[in-house]
């Protein structure tokens, strides 16, 4: 179910472009998802949510090219998120913060191992900032969402 939420998001940032006026930002509205999914479910089933879903959608609003680059970031975030989650010191928003950057950092290998020029690089501080304010935005919505869903999962 959470997939088709994912898919959903993904659907909407398709239909709706939000314009930060910096190529490649997005809120990243999907990874809502992701995170409800890390602190409701595991990280296994975190992992396969955020791989479903960025491989469904990418063939389905993007393409092959756009799959590399949303699974290097995807994966890079999956990877920090879950350590951070397990260290257990930072809280939902901090956890999905340092996972936005996390996947900017992961695009941004990406690009620079298809092209490997250092100019690349000087994106890094943009990158920093709209992965932090995006990702802060994504953990206060799953903030929300693991609060009002965990009581229920429960019963």
């Amino acid at each position: 179910m959470l997939t088709a939420v994912a898919m959903m998001f993904s659907w909407l940032e398709h239909l709706i472009p939000f314009d930060f006026g910096i190529p490649g930002v997005k809120l990243g509205l999907a990874n809502i998802a992701t995170v409800v999914t890390l602190y409701l479910f595991g990280c296994k089933m975190a992992v396969g949510v955020s791989v479903v879903r960025i491989v469904l959608s990418s063939l389905l609003f993007g393409g092959v090219v756009p799959m590399i680059y949303s699974l290097a970031g995807g994966l890079c975030s999956l990877c920090g998120m879950i350590l951070l989650y397990r260290w257990g010191r930072l809280g939902h928003v901090g956890v999905s913060a340092v996972g936005g950057v996390l996947h900017n950092f992961g695009q941004l290998l990406a690009a620079f191992v298809v092209v490997p020029s250092l100019g690349l690089w000087s994106y890094t501080p943009v990158l920093v900032i709209s992965g932090t304010l995006t990702g802060v935005v994504v953990g206060v919505v799953a903030s929300v969402c693991i609060n009002r869903l965990g009581s229920v999962i429960k019963c």
